[in-house]
Order: structure tokens, then C-alpha cells, then sequence
């Protein structure tokens, strides 16, 4: 199987290639040529494993160049450690009633849903490094908007042959997320504050991958650029992994039966999470309706409404802070897939949306959109709501992330009456956004800092994950902050 670029067919790439390259070299995304079939004979065979073996037999169909005892070895250390994730079950369902379940994506060691791909992807990344015989030290360039950063620095603090550097928005990033990237630990790490919003720091990190004078002095240093954000299929691929795992428990449980389609509800930010249950569904998962949840930066809800994205809106700094981006650069993905792999109609709309700010898609692309797609979104007091609605009506406590899908979700059963089976997924951890979380339930008067942890405890009883716990104890390394225009003298500076 070859990776295409979405802006040029003509790239074609092994699967190591193009994990370590990351991005193509014209700034399309690196894709699978073809998708391999997912039968229900395969999803039977998965039923019975645990979740790291299930990874395994979903990665080996798009990783032609990886052995099976190269991908067995990643997700056993990735996984199968109990000091990484609390749950032995990696990816957990938890039911809220015989319809509806929320598939809690956050056991891992950042207490983010970044960790389910951020635990293999240093693994396929070194591997790669070596299939390809690069021999040069890979600099790893990471944009976030609260939870890729700490899940990328994490999985590769002292990974031999590897740099890692993470940009986040000064003030766009909750307490416990800051403070998570600027403790860090590791030799290679390096972490930095950018003056704006997300979509300043990723088009930041895109325009540094693109700038060919930047890549040439890395050459001569010894480094070339790769990433750890979802532009990198490395970083989709182990995501594709729990939409096929949490079928499986839902068939283990009774709540389904093999073939009987389920809608998912995914908080939706760059894309990459909800793309990887289409992709699943593209396969041959018995995938229903997908329900893209987004918050006040409900560009994804206008344009799966009217086919038309546009940037060109206010910014809204919210509750959940990772759904805060106005350029979902995995769409691209998306719309290359649906317009028949056309490269260029494709590489038309990237141009508009960099020139304009806006593209309107064809009416084939609409038609799909709107065959496979929901759209809508959650404003803060709704989300607020919701967290104390569901903590009362279930006992069970959500961040604000997943209080946008479980309302969207609701608000789609209300607008259309399908009341078929559905899982919400929850990208983080509530203890990650203590002070929404608690202002949410009624307490006025928040603790700053580590201390709102132990106030959320003692509101709910409910323990906060040992990683967040342990931040108490850790001291403070990076504070440097820089405007956009300044993101390459941090990376040249790093590289000294």
C-alpha cells in the first residue's frame, strides 16, 4: 500500500516514508492510495483480544513494510503497560443507558485521547527512520491547541535520533494543560508559548514544513523536519483502532448484533478524530451516522450544512479549549477521498481557503456530506449545562469537550428521531479543565492551579488521575513565549 499526497497523486510513499516525512513536500497530506476491507469474519476474530492485539491487526493492513513482531512489540509497550493507562481495557465503554455509551479515550499517562496514537507513534517513527536509512536526527514540530502537545512531548521525551519542540496559544490552553507541557521532563524536549490563537500556531508549524531554505539549513545541521499532528498518518492510523475496538465491547456486551450499525458522536476540533471512524466506516465497520460536535467555532457545522467552509468569523477562546480552531487541517483528507481522489480540485480549494479564507465544495462533495455527516454545535452556557445535567442525571462526570457531544448527540436524536445505538466519544480527562468543570457544578469560588484538583475531588468523590495528581511535584522548565513571526528563530535556536 502507497501514501498519496491530497494535493498531488504523483507522490507516492511507503508507509515508513511517509511517517517520516510527515507532510508532503507541497503541503498536501500523505494519505492511503486505496483502504483496506474490514470483514465481519475479522471483527469476530477481534472480539476475543485484548486491545493491544486488536491494534495490531488493524495497523498491519495499512502498514505494509512493519512486521507483525515490529507491531506486536509497539502496542504491547504502548498499551499493555499498566504504569501508562489506568484501564486495563486501553479504551474503555462506559454505558449510560441500553442506547448510549461514551467510549473514555483518556486512561492513558496524559490523561488525553492524544495518548491512543501518541504511545505507538514515536515506535513507528523510529522504526521508520530506519527502514528509510535517514541517518539525520528527526526534529519533530508539534502545534496544539491543550492536549496533542503533552501527549506528543511525552511519548518522545528521550527517543534516541529525535527532537521534539510543541507550540500552544498563550492563553488559549487551561491551567492543568500549561502546566502539563511546562514541566516536562526529557533531554530532547523543548516547549514554547505563541501570542494568538491555535490556528496561529499551526499555520505557524505548516509554514516552517514548507520553507525550503529552513530545511536546508537543518540538512546541514544534521536534522530534517517531521510531526506528531494528525497531518501525520502515523498519528491517524492508531485512532482508527478505537472506533473498531469499541464495536467489538459493544458486541461483547450484548448491546448490538454483528452488522447492526451504530452512530458515533465525536467533539470535533482539526478533524483527525472524527476522519478516523469515517475512515473505519470506509472499511467496512457497520458505522451509522457520524455526528460532528463542534463548539462556538462552528465552521465544521456550516459547512457540512451548506458545503461551504469559511474561516473568515470571529475567534472564540472557550470551555474546550481543543475544539477551538477555525482550519481543520484533516478535512483536506476528507475531501480528497469524496471528490475521487482528485488532486486537484483539492489543492484548489487549500488555495482559496489560504487566499480568501473560504471554498465552496461541488455537489457530488455536498451529496456525501450530507449521506455520511451531522453537524452541530454547543455555545458555553449549553456545555455548562450539560456537565451538571449529566453529573445529576447519571452520576457520571464529563469534561467540556465531551459535553459537546453528548448534547449534540441528543440534539440530533431530538431533530431527526433516529434512535439508533450511539457512542460519544470523551477526549479528556474532566480533572484537565477543573475550574469549567466545577463552575459547571455550582461551586463560585475555584483554587488556583493543583488545588482545584483536590476541590473537584472533594465536589464529586471521584479521584483525580494519577498523571494530573503528580504535577504538584514537578517543577516548572519552559516559559518562553513568542509571537508567530518568531516560531522559526525558536526552532533554529533549539537546533544550536
Amino acid at each position: 500500500m502507497n501514501y498519496v499526497s491530497t494535493r498531488n497523486r504523483g507522490v507516492s510513499l511507503t508507509a515508513s516514508q511517509a511517517i517520516s516525512q510527515g507532510l508532503a513536500r507541497d503541503g498536501g497530506l500523505l494519505t492511503p492510495e486505496t483502504l483496506p476491507r474490514l470483514t465481519p469474519e475479522m471483527l469476530e476474530d477481534l472480539r476475543g483480544k485484548p486491545y493491544a492485539q486488536r491494534a495490531v491487526a488493524v495497523m498491519q493492513l495499512f502498514l505494509e513494510d512493519f512486521s507483525q513482531e515490529e507491531l506486536t512489540a509497539f502496542t504491547q509497550a504502548g498499551y499493555a503497560c499498566p504504569e501508562k493507562f489506568d484501564d486495563p481495557k486501553v479504551a474503555p465503554l462506559h454505558p449510560l443507558d441500553g442506547n448510549t455509551a461514551c467510549l473514555e479515550l483518556w486512561h492513558g499517562p496524559t490523561s488525553a485521547f492524544k495518548d491512543m496514537a501518541l504511545q505507538i507513534l514515536p515506535h513507528l517513527l523510529s522504526a521508520s527512520l530506519v527502514k528509510t536509512q535517514e541517518d539525520k536526527t528527526v526534529c519533530i514540530l508539534v502545534a496544539t491547541s491543550g492536549d496533542t502537545g503533552k501527549a506528543a512531548l511525552e511519548g518522545f521525551k528521550d527517543v534516541d535520533r529525535t527532537k521534539i519542540l510543541v507550540f500552544y496559544p498563550k492563553d488559549g490552553v487551561s491551567a492543568v494543560q500549561a502546566l502539563q507541557m511546562q514541566t516536562q521532563q526529557g533531554d530532547n524536549v523543548g516547549v514554547c508559548a505563541v501570542h494568538g490563537n491555535f490556528d496561529d500556531a499551526q499555520t505557524g508549524v505548516k509554514t516552517l514544513f514548507s520553507d525550503e531554505k529552513l530545511r536546508g539549513d537543518l540538512a546541514e545541521r544534521g536534522y530534517f523536519l517531521s510531526s506528531a499532528n494528525s497531518i501525520n498518518w502515523g498519528r491517524i492510523l492508531p485512532q482508527l483502532v478505537y472506533y473498531i475496538s469499541a464495536y467489538c465491547d459493544l458486541l461483547n456486551a450484548g448491546q448490538i448484533q454483528m452488522g447492526e450499525k451504530v452512530n458515533y458522536c465525536v467533539p470535533t476540533g482539526n478533524f483527525g478524530n472524527i476522519l478516523a471512524c469515517w475512515y473505519a466506516g470506509q472499511m467496512g465497520l457497520p458505522v451509522g451516522k457520524l455526528i460532528c460536535a463542534s463548539n462556538s467555532n462552528n465552521v465544521l457545522t456550516d459547512f457540512l450544512a451548506t458545503g461551504t467552509y469559511d474561516r473568515n468569523r470571529p475567534f472564540h477562546t472557550t470551555m474546550s479549549p481543543s475544539m477551538d480552531i477555525l482550519v481543520s487541517s484533516n478535512l483536506e483528507r476528507l475531501l480528497f477521498a469524496l471528490s475521487g481522489q482528485n488532486d486537484r480540485e483539492v489543492a484548489g480549494y487549500m488555495q482559496q481557503l489560504n487566499q480568501a479564507g473560504k471554498y465552496t465544495v461541488s455537489d457530488q462533495i455536498k451529496a456525501r456530506l450530507r449521506e455520511d455527516f451531522y453537524g452541530g454545535f454547543c455555545d458555553e452556557a449549553t456545555t455548562s449545562r450539560t456537565i451538571d445535567q449529566v453529573w445529576k442525571e447519571h452520576n457520571y462526570l464529563i469534561d467540556p469537550h465531551t459535553a459537546v457531544a453528548y448534547h449534540v448527540l441528543e440534539e440530533y436524536r431530538q431533530t431527526t428521531g433516529d434512535r439508533r445505538p450511539a457512542v460519544f466519544v470523551s477526549t479528556a480527562s474532566p480533572f484537565k479543565f477543573c475550574d469549567s468543570v466545577l463552575h459547571s457544578l455550582g461551586v463560585e469560588q475555584v483554587a488556583e492551579g493543583i488545588g482545584a484538583l483536590d476541590q473537584l475531588t472533594a465536589a464529586t468523590g471521584r479521584p483525580a488521575p494519577a498523571p494530573l495528581a503528580g504535577l504538584r511535584d514537578k517543577a516548572v522548565r519552559f516559559t518562553h513565549s513568542v509571537d508567530k513571526g518568531q516560531m522559526m528563530d525558536v526552532v533554529l535556536d533549539m537546533l544550536k
